[in-house]
């Protein structure tokens, strides 16, 4: 059964808290949790969020056709799959056979329909797609304190190390609490024109982002919950209003200015739906 594509462009804004935990370490700063430096707002990039997405997908759809996953292990044997499954010949430099081993990623990876991706390394290239939806970064609300404890490991490596009778230490980064948030973008020209991206695609994003952090639990990650998803749907293909004008009416407010964070609670989120631009609706899902 062929899928209907989407018609409509969408913004939406994801809203998700940590507590005791690092949301996206940084590799270039000892894995501590990830920050603006001039502003000391946590980030969280869009490279994180977007695994998450992926994970859920892999997991709940059992990474099988439509629904398979291209970013992960060995992408050069997943580019190879598509050349024998369509029958091109490898290193091949005509045009059309490239489109058709590009057909094949977009209609069986759910990442490449809908972030698109770079598939032009080794001897089977399926070219570049330029995927409908775009992720940014987010960010905290507000500015978050890293902090560094030491922990120590009782369980000693091995017997060498348990006749010293030293207890190994180690070090533990996390944020006591930070608010992030982060924009997206869903255009349904490129879906049309490039991935077919379908509706039931579109159903199966917003539920990986409702239910991202749910199977993605870990002791170094804390607790992290989606406090909202709030999506603004234009009732055309390229939309009916500027997406920063929509993003804006999401406001985000703390409640009390002299205490630091350290809950949801103490925040006050709203939409201002008042004078919605024509053919704009809203509509938060979480």
């Amino acid at each position: 059964m062929e899928q209907k594509i989407i018609e409509n462009r969408y913004e939406f804004v994801i809203l998700f808290d940590v507590e005791n935990g690092n949301p996206n370490g940084d590799p270039d700063a000892g894995n501590m949790p990830r920050i603006d430096a001039e502003t000391g707002l946590g980030i969280v990039t869009d490279v994180c969020i977007k695994r998450k997405i992926r994970n859920y997908i892999q997991l709940s759809k059992h990474d099988a056709p439509p629904n398979k996953i291209f970013i992960k292990e060995i992408l050069n044997d997943k580019l190879e799959e598509a050349y024998v499954a369509v029958g091109v010949e490898k290193k091949t430099k005509k045009a059309e056979d490239i489109q058709k081993a590009q057909k094949f990623m977009c209609e069986n990876y759910y990442d490449v329909r809908a972030f698109g991706a770079v598939m032009s390394t080794g001897d089977t290239p399926c070219g570049v797609v330029r995927g409908p939806i775009q992720i940014n970064f987010a960010k905290s609300i507000d500015p978050v304190s890293t902090q560094e404890i030491t922990i120590t490991r009782m369980a000693i490596t091995n017997r060498k190390d348990a006749e010293k009778g030293e207890t190994e230490m180690g070090k533990k980064s996390y944020v006591p609490y930070g608010l992030y948030k982060a924009e997206g973008f869903i255009s349904a020209k490129l879906a049309q024109d490039v991935t077919s991206f379908s509706e039931t695609d579109l159903d199966l994003f917003w539920k990986a982002i409702i239910n991202m952090f749910e199977h993605d639990r870990s002791a170094a990650r804390g607790k992290m919950i989606l406090r909202k998803l709030i999506v603004f749907k234009h009732d055309s293909v390229l939309g009916n209003a500027p997406s920063h004008l929509l993003l804006e009416r999401v406001k985000i407010k703390k409640i009390n200015e002299d205490v630091p964070p350290r809950a949801y609670t103490d925040y006050e989120v709203f939409i201002d739906s008042s004078n919605m631009p024509a053919g704009v609706t809203v509509d938060e899902k979480i």
